[in-house]
């Protein structure tokens, strides 16, 4: 099939990256001749987590109503015109609590709604679209002979042609030992695969939202979760799955932070550096955006204006002080203990209506930082992904409660347990069946452990260029690796004479750290091999982008994502992008800790 047509934008997956990246163009009125949109499943909107790829009637988003991103109708008014009885909390929309968390499904049924809602004003726009599902996108080549322009190829063997690109893939869940060896899962997904009682210990890696996901799935194909008359959940085992129980392991050890009162918005343009600040900071201090700025002004001082309480404890502590202080703090605590400690404190966040200030700042602080951090130098980027980040992903999870009261369900039927793993620990297929765990314990004894069944649940991968689907891009050279330069020459040269993994040497001599994922400017574009923006090729692809994208998750960062590409379709003229410590006193600490705790 040739379509010759001018002016034209495909998007490249139909989830709610596309979604929201068709909100935003029509936001900033732009207004091609035509709008592709290919999704390789049946559903627009919905992507993996909200539909059944990825969620069955038990998963609930980590997101509530007014959470969510603006769209054409309000959660409500869906609800109003879409009753839902099969998830009774939702079928009145008169009574909706906007505070309480959406089933994955029934915010896919909204998204997938919304999406069709979207098209109707591209078309009343007069944009055509054509929308085609069921169909995967094989390859994309720039055509040399045609300045602008890209041949899309498809499994149906059409072809299409489009002025601009945007690669809104989604998650991406390769299998490596899936399939080939029994028992064994490289992800939870789709939960459908999962259909048999497993009488026999079971390990689940990670104690992410993902991994909480599979918990919920294998818990109930071995029992079920009851509610007594004083309101409690309780887990019955179902016969002939006695010797069922979950064995959670993590480098960390910590489960995963639990949903409060927020008194902020749930995100916020206000939070980041503008360009024109990122910029005019750069040309002042050596050509870099430094964390410790950001960290200042995106965290401490917003604690300060909220919490000067809490501010005082902190305001001497550098980034490395305070990461490490807290993980301290919670690591003195059993990690269920701290769980129950954690439910307790949002419980009554929530009930008093009151944030818990430090960890609202925190997550403000980790969505802020996507937009520096393409500025940050290598170093400031070693110290972001091995300090700070291990304690942002615990908080920023926001658990929701009822995921909790599962978990604690199954704590206290004695039949699950987190095992904290150092961080050389390996999982290899069993001969037969499952895995085997290898394993430091605690106290230094080399562990080796054989599963019947084994689920890596440690979340969305980031994926490298070699993982990207379409050779046409790789071949021609207009993707690339993302990499960050050493504000130190000395530095960069030390990591790799030391062998420091991603540290390499340029062809100028100098060194560079290679983060995951591809290379992006600050409005997406992918960046070819000499560091230029491809002007009309973008890359919002999350596996693909979260090296340069430290928190590259969730409704938020699609939505600010995609508003950025609107604008530079907008504006159709974006410029092209190369891209001492106070000691701590034993009061201070235990201060802080009666904080945290």
């Amino acid at each position: 099939m040739d379509n010759q047509l001018q002016n034209s934008i495909a998007i490249i997956g139909g989830g709610p990256a596309a979604l929201l990246t068709l909100k935003h163009l029509l936001k900033k009125s732009v207004h091609p001749e035509i709008i592709y949109i290919f999704e390789k499943n049946n559903r627009l909107g919905v992507g993996m987590p909200y539909g059944k790829l990825g969620s069955s009637k038990e998963h609930v988003a980590n997101v509530s109503a007014n959470e969510l991103p603006e769209l054409v109708n309000t959660f409500k008014d869906y609800l109003k015109k879409n009753p839902s009885p099969e998830f009774p909390d939702f079928s009145d929309a008169e009574k909706l609590n906007q505070y309480q968390v959406v089933p994955r499904l029934l915010l896919g049924n909204y998204l997938e709604d919304q999406f069709k809602q979207y098209i109707k004003l591209a078309k009343k726009a007069g944009i055509k679209v054509l929308a085609k599902t069921n169909t995967q996108v094989t390859d994309i080549v720039k055509l040399t002979d045609k300045k602008n322009e890209f041949k899309i190829t498809t499994d149906k063997n059409e072809e299409f042609f489009a002025d601009n690109v945007i690669i809104c893939t989604g998650h991406v869940w390769p299998k490596i030992h899936e399939e080939k060896t029994k028992g064994w899962f490289d992800s939870p997904y789709p939960p459908s695969k999962f259909t048999e009682a497993t009488n026999f210990p079971v390990a689940v890696r990670g104690t992410s939202l993902t991994a909480i996901d599979a918990v919920k799935t294998i818990a109930r194909l071995n029992g079920e979760f009851v509610e007594t008359e004083d309101k409690i959940i309780e887990y019955k085992l179902n016969p002939g799955s006695e010797n069922f129980r979950i064995n959670m392991f993590s480098t960390g050890g910590f489960l995963p932070a639990l949903r409060f009162h927020s008194e902020d918005d749930a995100y916020s343009s206000d939070w980041t550096m503008s360009l024109e600040e990122i910029y005019d900071y750069k040309k002042k201090n050596g050509g870099f955006v430094d964390l410790d700025y950001v960290f200042e002004i995106n965290f401490k001082l917003p604690i300060k204006k909220k919490d000067p309480e809490f501010y005082n404890l902190i305001k001497d502590l550098s980034l490395e002080e305070f990461a490490e202080t807290v993980l301290d703090i919670r690591g003195k605590y059993d990690s269920f203990d701290l769980f129950k400690a954690e439910y307790r404190e949002a419980e009554k966040s929530i009930q008093k209506r009151e944030s818990i200030t430090w960890k609202e700042k925190l997550a403000a602080f980790s969505y802020s930082m996507n937009y520096p951090a393409k500025h940050f130098s290598a170093e400031d980027m070693l110290r972001l992904k091995s300090v700070l980040m291990p304690l942002i992903s615990v908080i920023i999870a926001s658990l929701p409660q009822s995921s909790y009261r599962e978990i604690i369900a199954l704590y206290n039927a004695g039949l699950i347990d987190l095992t904290q793993v150092n961080k050389d620990s390996t999982v290899e297929p069993h001969p037969q069946t499952g895995g085997i765990y290898n394993y430091q314990s605690e106290d230094g004894n080399e562990m080796k452990e054989h599963f019947k069944l084994f689920i890596d649940a440690i979340g969305q991968k980031q994926m490298n260029i070699k993982d990207l689907p379409f050779e046409g891009l790789k071949d021609q050279n207009i993707t690339s690796s993302g990499y960050l330069s050493f504000k130190e020459y000395s530095k960069g040269k030390e990591l790799f004479e030391n062998g420091t993994e991603d540290v390499i040497e340029g062809h100028n001599n100098n060194y560079y750290l290679k983060v995951p994922g591809l290379g992006i400017n600050d409005y997406f574009q992918s960046l070819n091999i000499y560091n230029e923006a491809v002007k009309n090729l973008y890359i919002m692809a999350v596996p693909f982008i979260g090296g340069l994208n430290p928190d590259y998750s969730g409704l938020d960062f699609c939505d600010t994502a995609a508003e950025k590409i609107a604008e530079a379709l907008s504006e159709n003229n974006v410029p092209v992008i190369a891209i001492e410590n106070t000691e701590l006193k034993d009061e201070n600490i235990d201060n802080l800790e009666k904080n945290i705790i």
